[in-house]
């Protein structure tokens, strides 16, 4: 159902969960974002996390079985009179790219977010679903010549 091709972004994002170190990421280096996969009955679900960034800050595209997730996560307004203490969240552009199988019907993707996930779902193709094949028996594909 899902392909994994994204060896630089995963070296990135392994070399994150390792060192802990936050990352600014640009549009042209997006960071990673973490995803979560799964087939639940007649549909493909993936579960993008992305707290702290606006809805409107979302772009979802689908090309060629190549669905792609951007997002930026902005910095909050500080006001002039504050001084960072601490940062540690990340910020800037965030991207993740997952090749499709066949199996996946990518002219009907739905996605909604709420509480810093997004959920994208995917319905199976109805040819990619299992269905039974009826049987023919031996009578029904040999004709009887009667001779007489």
């Amino acid at each position: 159902m899902l392909m994994r091709s994204e060896p630089f972004t995963e070296v990135n994002r392994i070399a994150q969960q390792l060192f802990g170190v936050p990352t600014t990421g640009t549009w042209s280096r997006p960071t990673a974002m973490p995803a979560d996969a799964y087939r639940n009955g007649d549909e493909f679900v993936i579960a993008f996390d992305l707290p702290g960034v606006d809805a409107d800050a979302i772009d979802i595209d689908v090309e060629r079985n190549v669905l792609t997730v951007r997002a930026e996560r902005r910095p909050i307004d500080l006001g002039e009179q504050a001084t960072v203490q601490l940062s540690e969240r990340p910020l800037g552009v965030f991207s993740r790219q997952l090749f499709l199988g066949d199996a996946l019907d990518t002219d009907h993707i739905d996605a909604a977010y709420d509480n810093g996930v997004l959920v994208v779902r995917i319905p199976i193709a109805e040819k990619a679903k299992p269905r039974k094949i009826a049987v023919a028996g031996r009578e029904h594909t040999e004709q009887k010549v009667i001779t007489g």
